[in-house]
């Protein structure tokens, strides 16, 4: 399966992230799932990169082309199978839509934000049928979970939102749960 993982592209972050996310993708590599990805060679990206490229897995990067001219996103990951280049990062946000068959969110900052909350509204909005998994290392989604739970008490939030998404806080239940979907 084609697993698209957002996440981090900061190198400011504590090294456990890394490290545990270097470990996903070389399960996932070594399950025989392929990465799609935003073609980052630092942070949470690179370190998805890196673990499916030691797992010996296929990695296709998306990235806008202004990227290669800015390094705004830090320097891209040289040893992409393929890469993809874009417009803008609208397109690369849909170009890895179409191309995952699940989604796999990582602690991240804006960038993993917006890509995530677009993912989740297309599927409330029935116009995305894909498993969202969160991996919630170290806890760091849990702030995040528990506003969304004030904006559902508040009545900004419509949906049992949590329908939406299923959340792991250790690698073996987030690969278990993978590896089932595959066989489906």
């Amino acid at each position: 399966m084609n697993i698209c993982i957002f996440g981090s592209a900061s190198n400011r972050i504590d090294p456990s992230y890394i490290e545990a996310v270097e470990s996903l993708g070389e399960k996932l590599a070594k399950q025989g799932h392929a990465l799609i990805y935003g073609a980052g060679s630092g942070g949470l990206m690179g370190a998805s990169a890196r673990g499916f490229y030691r797992g010996k897995g296929k990695i296709t990067g998306i990235a806008p082309e202004f990227f290669t001219e800015t390094k705004v996103d830090g320097e891209l990951f040289e040893q992409c199978d393929e890469m993809i280049y874009t417009d803008t990062m609208r397109i690369r946000k849909q170009k890895m839509e179409h191309a995952a068959d699940i989604f796999v969110v990582v602690p991240g900052g804006l960038g993993t934000f917006d890509e995530v909350f677009e993912i989740l509204t297309l599927r409330q909005l029935r116009q995305l049928n894909k498993e969202i998994y969160f991996y919630n290392i170290n806890g760091y989604y849990d702030e995040m979970f528990a506003f969304l739970e004030t904006s559902k008490a508040k009545g900004f939030i419509s949906q049992n939102f949590e329908d939406l998404f299923t959340v792991f806080n250790d690698e073996k239940s987030l690969l278990d749960a993978i590896s089932s979907k595959n066989k489906a």
